[in-house]
């Protein structure tokens, strides 16, 4: 046995050496994809995909809004901007970026046909947007909306030339992958793999990677053995329980930062009996008891976070008390802690009419999100003290992303990104009343609606005022935590692990692409 172990773990270091020589970086994701078509689904996995093919009008980098395909950009009045093109960029084709590319992607966004979760939220306040000369973009908006950058910072352009006439389809089988992002792709295999290759012709130039092959792991037990055994040179999302192993480990570095995504759950506002909802002898109950603020007030009081975050997830989250975490924009620096208090809840339980609680399903993704399900599992035990007897059903995100979409259960679960760094995301997106036609509620799985909150909305979302449009997101978080909304948990720290020697800095929110990896030592170091 020792000298078969000898054998792998040195056929593993030979592997590595191989591919150091030729400059090939695996990287073992957690976040499935359910496309290669940039525009479909705004999905974690898509976009850390996307990445790596497409560009943006603009990055965000940090807090910051940088150059992207449009080299600058500025407000000619309160509802026009105006963008500058970068010259001599090139799709993978070889063809040149155009103005009307812009145009194209930016009036698709939001209507691919199949979308399960839009990007219409980013481009729901724009009129119109125009090709003006052989260089500039001028996009014209509904109402004033300063965040209309940092909107389309989520927008990846894609090719009027081959876009136009593509379906979803075709950008997995390659024939519309058409980009200018610093890599081409050379496969894809639905469920396990991306394989891509150097774009050598990038306008920021080549990438140090030659070729990068972006594997699927599910399994974060999964992904620790591929990383120790050398199948891949970086993880993401790594197990609270294999973390003490891997910073033991001598051969390998990790490397942990705050991040933005918050562990939310999502009560059902759906009208009527609901067939997750019963009383205690298994009935269906004729009304929905999370209508009431006061049951679900008691179903936060009823948690103990602080105990999920010390012994589930083992320091690797913040304890939330809002969607944003601390020091983003939007975030309500006045807002305390969610008190632990089941004394409180049952006494709300109580005055709601349901002094001896009912029955509850809650519904959790089994391959989404790091130890979701044990947190799960975790808030079913402490609603049961207080009389709330819950059970959990596990899902595969399949299934449960379509499910959830509809309003079908009574009690949800998401990991929202904060991905734009800024409050009004989540409210577009999570809070917001549910609106295809106006880009509204994309995520909004519960049916959440509050004129008060849409109002909020409505403000910062119109307001050019820094200081002004963040008193309305802080408004609007004491707005949503007065009405429990949504129930946040914690926010996640970013996680990733990497084989000594390699370095791993956040690219742009909690994505992980092959561009955040370098060598120590590397000039990008």
């Amino acid at each position: 046995m020792k000298r078969t172990l000898a054998g792998i773990l040195a056929a593993g270091a030979l592997a590595l050496s191989a591919q150091a020589g030729a400059q090939t970086l695996t990287i073992g994701f957690a976040d499935p994809l359910s496309s290669l078509d940039p525009q479909l689904n705004n999905f974690a996995g898509d976009r850390s995909s996307d990445l790596h093919f497409f560009s943006m009008l603009l990055q965000k980098r940090g807090t910051e809004l940088t150059p992207d395909l449009a080299e600058s950009w500025k407000v000619v009045d309160p509802n026009t901007w105006e963008f500058k093109l970068r010259p001599g960029v090139k799709w993978t084709d070889g063809q040149p970026l155009r103005p009307e590319d812009i145009v194209f992607s930016i009036k698709r966004a939001g209507h691919v046909p199949g979308s399960v979760a839009s990007f219409g939220g980013f481009v729901r306040m724009i009129e119109s947007v125009e090709q003006k000369g052989d260089d500039t973009i001028v996009v014209k908006t509904k109402t004033p909306s300063p965040n209309l950058p940092l909107n389309l910072a989520s927008i990846h352009i894609v090719s009027k030339h081959v876009g136009e006439t593509a379906k979803s389809e075709d950008y997995n089988s390659g024939k519309a992958l058409v980009g200018t992002g610093p890599y081409k792709l050379v496969s894809y295999t639905p469920g396990d793999r991306v394989v891509m290759t150097r774009n050598d012709d990038f306008w920021d130039g080549p990438q140090p990677w030659e070729k990068v092959v972006y594997r699927y792991i599910a399994n974060a037990a999964s992904r620790t053995a591929a990383l120790l055994s050398g199948d891949v040179d970086v993880i993401d999302k790594v197990s609270v329980s294999d973390l003490p192993r891997l910073k033991k480990a001598e051969d390998v570095s990790v490397y942990a930062y705050n991040g933005l995504r918050v562990m939310l759950l999502q009560p059902s506002f759906r009208k009527g009996p609901n067939p997750f909802l019963k009383d205690n002898s298994g009935k269906e109950l004729p009304e929905n008891p999370l209508l009431d603020v006061r049951v679900r007030k008691a179903l936060s009081l009823a948690i103990n976070r602080k105990a999920i975050a010390d012994r589930i997830m083992q320091d690797t989250v913040t304890v939330a008390n809002q969607w944003m975490p601390e020091g983003t924009f939007g975030y309500n620096p006045e807002l305390k802690d969610i008190p632990y208090d089941p004394a409180k809840a049952k006494a709300l339980l109580k005055e709601a009419g349901f002094p001896d609680g009912f029955q509850m399903t809650m519904h959790v993704p089994s391959d989404r999100y790091p130890l979701a399900p044990q947190t799960a599992q975790a808030a079913a035990q402490f609603w049961a003290r207080i009389g709330v007897k819950t059970n959990v059903e596990v899902v595969p995100w399949a299934v449960y992303a379509g499910q959830a979409r509809k309003n079908e259960y009574a009690m949800s679960m998401i990991a929202w990104g904060n991905g734009t760094g800024e409050a009004s995301y989540a409210l577009v997106n999570i809070l917001a009343t549910v609106s295809p036609e106006k880009g509204l509620g994309a995520s909004n799985w519960g049916h959440y609606s509050s004129a008060k909150v849409d109002d909020y909305l409505r403000q910062a979302t119109a307001e050019f005022d820094d200081a002004k449009r963040e008193a309305v997101l802080r408004e609007s978080a004491v707005a949503v935590r007065d009405d429990v909304g949504i129930i946040p948990l914690y926010h996640y720290k970013n996680i990733w692990a990497a084989r000594k020697g390699l370095k791993v800095v956040p690219w742009t929110s909690d994505r992980t692409v092959a561009m955040m990896v370098t060598k120590i030592g590397d000039k990008q170091d």
